[in-house]
């Protein structure tokens, strides 16, 4: 169970949320409640009409050349950069969920209506730059270490990938380089975007209080950001289909994640 307030907080500013500090056994009551907001309300359908098109585009412009095909694991691993944006909505419905009011799924678009609006725009503006900076970034690597020519066929990209000097240089600065993205992204949003939608406090005073959640709970929020990982890695492994059920049960976690740091 979280304690009631962590010793960095003692000295808090009235005006700022109190951080709680939790334990890493929180987290499986965290997916556990999290998995029962996706059972009362599937998800997976709307999720699928998001990710195939998506999907298919890729695909067919992957037909067209290879040229695309480096950034096949930078933007699935992009989803944990903007996931706290897009998951918005699954957030309000958790906080309908828990106070007994309508989930229907009209009431996903309630936050167009949030007096953070404006707050949370500009945060989710600033998770896309260092989405869009990952990629480039990405890009930049892959040149350095392969140059720019096209690759010849799938086959032989994953060849060189896993079997060159060149391609383990790759994996090995990417996933760096993407760990230092992913820390960043995660640090700023993990809680201000459900802290926006349960209070008007401000895009910085957001950003400062999840940064003092993570920082107040580094053990729980790193094995957070682990979970995140690895079950969308998981997700995007069967061609993407198990996405539909991780990214919205993750969504609906991370409510319940921000319910347990963030006293009320």
């Amino acid at each position: 169970m979280p304690n009631e307030m962590s010793i960095a907080d003692a000295g808090a500013s009235p005006a700022q949320p109190v951080i709680r500090t939790i334990a890493v056994a929180d987290l499986k009551d965290v997916l556990a409640r999290g998995f029962a907001d996706f059972m009362l309300k599937p998800s997976h359908l709307i999720f699928l009409v998001v990710i195939y098109p998506v999907v298919v585009l890729f695909l067919a412009r992957l037909t067209a050349g290879y040229e695309i095909l480096p950034l096949l694991f930078p933007l699935i691993a992009g989803f944990t950069l903007i996931g706290p944006a897009v998951a918005i909505g699954l957030y309000e419905l958790s906080r309908r969920r828990e106070d007994g009011l309508d989930t229907s799924w009209g009431h996903a678009f309630d936050v167009l209506r949030s007096p953070s609006i404006g707050a949370i725009a500009a945060l989710s503006a600033v998770l896309m730059a260092i989405f869009v900076a990952w990629l480039g970034a990405a890009m930049v690597i892959y040149d350095m270490t392969f140059g720019s020519a096209p690759q010849a066929s799938i086959a032989e990209f994953a060849r060189q990938v896993f079997t060159t000097t060149s391609g383990w240089t790759l994996i090995i600065v990417g996933c760096g380089v993407g760990f230092l993205f992913a820390v960043v992204s995660f640090t700023i949003s993990v809680v201000s975007f459900p802290l926006l939608l349960d209070r008007d406090v401000g895009a910085v005073t957001a950003v400062q209080t999840s940064i003092r959640a993570v920082l107040a709970n580094p053990k729980p929020m790193a094995a957070w950001g682990l979970v995140v990982a690895g079950t969308l890695l998981i997700g995007a492994l069967p061609f993407f289909v198990g996405l539909a059920v991780v990214l919205p049960v993750l969504g609906h976690a991370t409510w319940h994640l921000y319910r347990k740091l963030v006293e009320r």
